[in-house]
């Protein structure tokens, strides 16, 4: 794979990697503003590894979706050339996995070596690794070695400013396009400041790009502190975190906007890229900080979905209009994605428009049921079935094979289960067997059913008696009769529904 764009790392005002807040409305937002680059918020590799690539057509967005369906990273083309992957990995190999699959879908891949979260720290990674220069190497290198997007980490300093330098000059030999420092040590926290002399001692001391971080609380509140802060550690770029949390338009050359207006552009994209609304919530309550009592500030509090966050700033003409397009955009898919399945199918499956409601059938028969007896009477091998998911809608259609022949509804169900049960309704009308409904009237398996449990009753009483009269109990007739129904023609056994 060829770099087709690849970043630069100098004289760029970049959004940091924070977790619940860079996800991708906050991201496109920055742009929108003017970030030259954005970093997503920490994802653990162990978790983005059980995710598959998804490309979601109706939002135009490439997913990476967990197990749970959970979507855990989503990006667009938007950002595609200007997003960096960090992750928190503590090994090289699982770290190179990660980034082997979202490589294609980002402009580079960074790893977190600085955040002192014990959710981080604990599992060896973020500023953990600050104390294992050897697995830092191993990682970095890994990595760049790897792939062919640019690699940056980012790191908090060290107790003392050549301890720091020195690890910093070992990191630039693994071979990464940047390295940003965060300018505080991993046990102080935002309220003490940020030591823009460690960060000038390793621009000086490197070749490689220096992205300061760590200015927002002493330095950067409009947008021309962001050169102040530039220049005061001497660094190549600049990252900014809590000052774009709180309004990312602080990358306006031209000035900040005002909050509701901000505000109301997060929304939009929330909105359009389907965001969490719980996601969502947070970050609007980040902005709003001292105004949460307000009036409109516990509207957000209440909300419990995105339509009631649109309603607290009076955008649910904008949610319901974007929604709809969303929902007739499905629509279209999933019409077009049928067609396409309809043109590419198997001529010789029989097809029939039919669905199961287990309400036409009495309790406990199924289709399935029948048409396994009917196999079996005909001495045919049991019924094959062949289930698929359609990964736009998440329906599934189930084939069924017997004797040779494959049938199939032309409907996709929400189960598996139902999917099944409709497949074998298509073959046993297209053989003219009874299937089980309630409506054919007597039911033989029903009556076979009850006959057994009838029989089975009268030995467990005539067990009964025995055990009363002291005599010994051999073993229960009907579960001799049972074993030798399993060889029966007649015989339906227990099915998987």
């Amino acid at each position: 794979m060829t770099v087709n764009t690849p970043l630069c790392f100098r004289g760029k005002n970049i959004l940091a990697p924070m977790v619940r807040v860079g996800t991708l409305p906050m991201r496109l937002l920055a742009l929108d503003y003017g970030a030259d680059i954005v970093y997503c918020e920490e994802l653990i590799d162990i978790k983005m590894m059980q995710c598959k690539r998804v490309v979601n057509e109706v939002l135009e967005t490439v997913d990476f979706v967990a197990p749970n369906e959970r979507v855990v990273f989503r990006t667009c083309e938007r950002e595609r050339h200007r997003v960096v992957f960090q992750m928190g990995s503590a090994d090289a190999e699982r770290a190179l996995a990660v980034a082997k699959l979202v490589e294609s879908d980002v402009a580079g891949i960074d790893i977190n070596m600085g955040c002192p979260k014990e959710y981080s720290t604990k599992g060896g990674m973020g500023a953990a690794l600050l104390s294992d220069p050897d697995k830092i190497e191993s990682i970095l290198t890994t990595l760049v070695k790897g792939i062919c997007k640019p690699v940056t980490c980012k790191i908090r300093i060290l107790p003392s400013v050549e301890d720091t330098v020195n690890l910093v000059k070992r990191i630039e030999k693994t071979g990464i396009a940047a390295i940003a420092v965060h300018g505080r040590k991993k046990e102080e926290r935002p309220q003490h400041p940020v030591h823009c002399d460690v960060i000038k001692a390793i621009s000086e001391a490197v070749s490689i790009p220096v992205i300061a971080n760590g200015g927002s609380h002493d330095f950067i509140k409009e947008y021309t502190d962001i050169e102040t802060f530039q220049k005061a550690t001497a660094a190549s770029s600049v990252m900014i975190a809590r000052a774009a949390m709180w309004n990312p338009s602080i990358f306006r050359k031209e000035g900040p906007f005002p909050l509701k207006e901000v505000m109301q552009d997060y929304i939009k994209y929330a909105v359009r890229y389907d965001n969490h609304y719980t996601n969502t919530k947070y970050c609007l309550c980040q902005m709003l900080r001292e105004q949460l009592e307000t009036a409109q500030g516990k509207k957000l509090h209440a909300a419990q979905s995105t339509q009631e966050i649109c309603e607290a700033f009076e955008m649910s003409e904008f949610y319901e209009e974007t929604t709809a397009v969303f929902e007739a955009k499905k629509t279209s898919l999933e019409t077009k994605k049928q067609d396409e399945d309809d043109q590419m199918e198997d001529p010789d499956v029989i097809k029939m428009a039919v669905r199961f409601d287990k309400r036409e059938y009495p309790p406990q028969i199924t289709p399935k049921m029948y048409l396994l007896e009917w196999c079996r009477k005909e001495k045919h091998p049991q019924p094959v079935y062949e289930t698929v998911q359609r990964p736009l809608d998440k329906l599934f259609c189930s084939v069924v094979t017997v004797a040779d022949q494959k049938y199939r509804s032309a409907l996709w169900d929400k189960s598996k289960k139902l999917a099944e049960q409709a497949a074998a309704i298509v073959c046993l009308r297209t053989l003219g067997v009874p299937e089980g409904k309630l409506c054919e009237g007597e039911n033989h398996l029903i009556n076979k059913r009850k006959r057994e449990d009838q029989e089975h009753k009268r030995e467990d009483q005539e067990c009964l008696n025995n055990r009363d009269h002291g005599k010994d109990l051999a073993e229960p007739s009907h579960k001799k009769a049972n074993f030798a129904e399993e060889s029966s023609d007649m015989n339906v056994p227990k099915m998987q529904r």
